[in-house]
Order: C-alpha cells, then structure tokens, then sequence
C-alpha cells in the first residue's frame, strides 16, 4: 500500500506528460489524435465489476448474471441488506485512489462498463409506457468519475455493456434475462438505449476528457440464424449496423466532438455488412483473448483499418499471463492501436489489483454450490460485510507484475528485482521471489500463457494460479508459497545484493513425490555446480539439499537455479556465509 500511495503522489509531483489527455481526441486517417494532432496511443483499463458483475469474478459463475447474484444475497440476508451491500459495492469498488493508483502505474485512459439500469429504467418498469425516467445514480457516478479522470490528465471512455434488454446470448455480459424481450427483439428496448445515448452525449459534449463512447459492447446474436448463438457467421449484420447508425445519428444532433467507437458482431469482432462508415469521426474496436500475438490474429482489423481509412483499438483484452500481456501490447502497439485491458480488480491474480478470498466468504460459496450448510442471516452478513471491505483498494493485493508486464517490460528485457534482497551471514530468499521480468529473461517456464481460444492448443501459466501471473507455477502451502510442477529445462534468477565477498553454502529447500531431479546453479552467468536429488532424498517433506564453496562478489550478483531435471519443487534458498 506505501509503494501504491508514493507511486500515486510522484505522478501528481511531476504533472502530466505528453502521453496525456490534451483536448478532444480525434480520428484521423488511420490514427488517433488530439487537438494537436499528436498521435495518441491509448493505455487503457476496463472496470468491470463495478456498475456490472458478472459471476467469474467473485467465483459466481455457477450462479451468473448480476441480477441473479442479487437474488442470492437477498436469500440469506433480506432486501434491505441487498439494497445496502449494493450502494456500499458501488461507493467503494472504484474511487479516486484507484484512478490515481492506474495513472501512476502509466495508464493514460479508462473504459467504464455502464450498466443501463444505473442511469434509466428497464421498459417492463416504466410508469408510462415509451417514457424514459432518468436515475440519477448512474450519471453522479460517472461525473465523479470523469473528475477523477480529469485531475490525472485520464481520458474516460463511455461503454454500454449491459443494453436495455441485453445484447447477446452471452447472458452474463449484458446481464440478461432470458425471459424478457432482448435488445433486437424489442423496438422499446432499441428506443430506450438511443435516448440513453442521446442523454449521454448532452451531459459530457463539452468535455474534453471524455474519450469517446463506446456505443455497445460486445453484440453476439444470429439475426440470418438463431442457430449462431454467437454471431460469428453473420454476413450481414444488418440490426446492428441500423442500431449503430441511429445512435451516431441521435449523438451528433448534441455533440459533434466526440469520437463514436462501434463494435462489430461476434464479441465485437465480426465486421461483415458493418462498412461504409456512416461518420468521420470513428474508432473501430476488437477484442482480443487467448489467441497467439502474430500479425495473424489482428490481420483482418488491420484490413479495415486500411481500406476505410479508421483507426482501430483494442477495446478489450487481458485474463491471461504476463508473457501474453507483454507480446499483445509490443503487438499492436507496434501498429499504432491503443489498447484496454480487462480487468482492473476481481478475485484471482491476472488484473493489477486482487480482491481476497476469506474463509467466511468461501463458506458463502460453498452455501451457493451446495457444497456447504446454509449460513444464518448474521453469517451472512458478516461474510458480505467483510468482502465489501476487501473490494477497497488498500485492502486489494497489488499485483506489480501484471502492471510491470503491460509497460515497463514491453519497453525493456532488463530484469529487476522481485523484491530487495541483501545477502549476510544467513539469509533466505523465497523461490517465489524470482526477478520481476519477462520470459527467458527472469525466468523460463514451458508453459507460460493461455490460448483457449486457439484450437488444438492446451497450455496455460501460473498452474496454481497463486501469487504471481508469470509462467511459473506457483500454489499455496502451509506457510506460504512454493514453485511446482518444474519441468525439465526451465530455470529461475534471482538478483541478489552481498555485503561480503566470499564463499556461501546454498542449500535449496525442496520436495518431491517420485524420484531424482537434478538442480544446477550459475552465478554472473558462470556455472558453479550441480545436485543430483536422489531416490533417497525424494519425500513429500520439506528438505535442504546444498553447494558448498559457492563464490559470491560483493554487491549485485546474478544467480540462476536450473532444473536439469525436472520433478521435484521448491520453497526456499539459503545462503549461509562459510
């Protein structure tokens, strides 16, 4: 929390960079630009979560979208409770400290998912039928956070992620029932989300800090066929590109500024019947998950890029490794597309910030997935009580090396540091705490990113899904963390500082189900020897196995563990002074 809030105050000390909010930004040609017409890369992330759950999130998924997350918790407490837990969820998931927090880190931009029902009514709930009654809430909360935006030179982002009636037979993005008439079964529906858009536009057409509105976010819906539940084979689109349209249509008659991002079908990737452009001043946004960072894959955006003469953005990418972080963003980066990246905070380790998982809420879950005893009204209550204190950022963990994969490292293969370590007389590094850098430069792991999305292809990161989002499987033990599951052939550095020169003892702390494995060390890039873990040391206890006469210099030293062979796992290294 010191190094977040030091971080924060060193941004405000030193101002806002070039790479900063100046002005209305605008599409020109095939990029973004300000008012200068200095091209812009957006640096972005999403907050979802926020004004819109969805279940993965906070380990819901069995249950799903976020009205029936609602039902859940008004179950085992009452409305009252539920209608609380939501004020304070929305009050505390998001404040200023958490837009400050990103503009430190080197975020230059915000994408905020919007649910409507924040800033109207549903149809099915409007006291006159074809009336819009506008709630304030959503709109002071947007206002609160375009100020926040503004004192950090942030451009803010509108999105429309969940539409009235819901856009897509993902039912968990949109939050939508499946009962009621959807976005494209519904002219109501339509109508409501133009006149949101229009409301939207009115309230923030004189604000330069407002980047651009996202109009929908990822339409997925077979209007040739209901059979494309997803939307990927349309060929016409011909609903959305109308609806599209319209919005722009309404938008311009109060704001002619803004820059309108449209989406295609497919999560926001199927462009066909989508073009000509019916604006100039538009962004063409795609999504971007568990695929391979190769020209390849973003080729087709670059396509319409350059045959209608638009930008395009990354609206939305992220949930994976560190490695896949760093390639996407060097990826389009070195096309000039910005990028935002999904997500700030949630329960798991792939987002900057990670909301806890305690025990009284784990017993919630387990309640919910009818793994455990129904808890009372005050258990509950207290369970909730606690998480909504945890979703607060000083009460998040802060994970440095997801933000250090998105900037430092797609700058830079230097490795620093995990954590400061001086080496005396004896001291103990956690195997965990292995340089903060990139793959075959911190470390080398043969497995280090997700690609669920690519066919025929089976790997993942973090196995544990503990600690780290590197490569290296890392899972909880009874006192802390430990590397496993190595492999042959994968390695880890550590950067060291030594106080005195001399010879040291390191003794690696190591355990292993089944047979030998084979550890080699290197110091400053030289070889210093091996150990061979025999049948006799194999155990699934906890035991030192060591070098003796290892020469260290005084000051930095480079120290690499190698895992000739694979098998065994590791918690600690002891340097003793001999």
């Amino acid at each position: 929390m010191r190094r977040i809030l030091l971080t924060c105050f060193l941004a405000v000390l030193f101002g806002a960079s070039s790479s900063y909010a100046q002005g209305y930004l605008k599409a020109t040609g095939r990029i973004i630009t300000d008012e200068k017409g200095n091209k812009i890369i957006l640096r972005g992330m999403g907050l979802g979560g926020w004004m819109l759950q969805e279940g993965y999130m906070f380990h819901l998924s069995n249950i799903g979208q976020q009205y029936k997350i609602k039902a859940k918790i008004q179950e085992v407490t009452d409305s009252a409770y539920t209608a609380k837990f939501y004020d304070e969820w929305l009050a505390n998931n998001t404040r200023k400290i958490d837009i400050d927090s990103m503009r430190s880190w080197g975020f230059n931009s915000i994408r905020l998912p919007m649910h409507y029902n924040l800033y109207t009514l549903p149809v099915d709930r409007e006291p006159v039928a074809g009336k819009n009654t506008w709630l304030e809430k959503g709109f002071a909360m947007t206002d609160s956070l375009l100020k926040w935006c503004k004192a950090n030179h942030m451009y803010l982002i509108l999105d429309l992620h969940a539409t009235p009636g819901g856009q897509g037979n993902d039912l968990n993005i949109s939050d939508r029932d499946p009962s009621k008439p959807s976005l494209w079964d519904s002219k109501a529906n339509q109508d409501k989300m133009i006149a949101l858009w229009r409301k939207l536009a009115e309230r923030y057409a004189n604000e330069p800090y407002i980047g651009g509105y996202d109009i929908i976010n990822e339409p997925n819906w077979g209007f040739e066929s209901a059979d494309d539940k997803r939307g990927t084979n349309e060929t016409k689109n011909v609903p959305l590109r109308k609806l599209m349209v319209d919005i722009t249509k309404t938008i311009r008659e109060v704001d002619k500024k803004h820059i309108i991002i449209i989406e295609g079908n497919g999560f926001g990737n199927n462009y066909k019947g989508i073009f000509p452009a019916w604006d100039n001043n538009m962004v063409v946004s795609f999504h971007k998950y568990g695929n391979f960072n190769i020209q390849g894959t973003i080729q087709n955006f670059l396509n319409i890029s350059e045959q209608n003469n638009i930008p395009i953005w990354m609206g939305e990418s992220g949930e994976n490794s560190n490695t896949w972080f760093t390639e996407a963003i060097r990826l389009v980066e070195s096309h000039d597309i910005g990028w935002s990246w999904w997500q700030l905070k949630k329960i798991g380790i792939n987002n900057p910030l990670e909301i806890k998982l305690t025990p009284s809420y784990q017993r919630l879950l387990d309640y919910w997935s009818d793994k455990g005893p129904k808890p009372s009204k005050e258990e509950a209550i207290t369970a909730l009580d606690e998480f909504l204190n945890n979703i607060k950022l000083e009460n998040n963990i802060y994970h440095k090396d997801v933000t250090d994969a998105m900037f430092r490292q797609t700058k830079s293969t230097a490795t620093i540091p995990f954590k400061e370590v001086v080496i005396g007389n004896s001291t103990t590094i956690n195997a965990v705490d292995y340089d903060l850098g990139s793959q075959r430069f911190a470390y080398f792991d043969k497995d280090t990113a997700s690609y669920q999305y690519t066919p025929g292809v089976k790997t993942q990161g973090n196995r544990g899904h503990s600690y780290r989002n590197d490569g290296v499987d890392i899972q909880p033990d009874e006192s802390g963390y430990h590397v496993f599951n190595i492999e042959d052939g994968e390695w880890l550095q550590y950067t060291v500082t030594v106080t005195q020169k001399g010879n040291y003892t390191i003794q690696f702390n190591v355990a292993t189900d089944t047979a030998a494995g084979q550890i080699s060390l290197a110091v400053n890039g030289t070889n210093t020897g091996n150990i061979v873990l025999t049948n006799d040391d194999a155990s699934k206890n906890w035991h030192l196995a060591g070098l003796k006469k290892v020469l260290l210099k005084k000051g930095i030293n480079k120290i690499r563990i190698y895992a000739d062979k694979g098998g065994f796992n590791l918690k600690s290294i002891l340097f003793t002074k001999e």
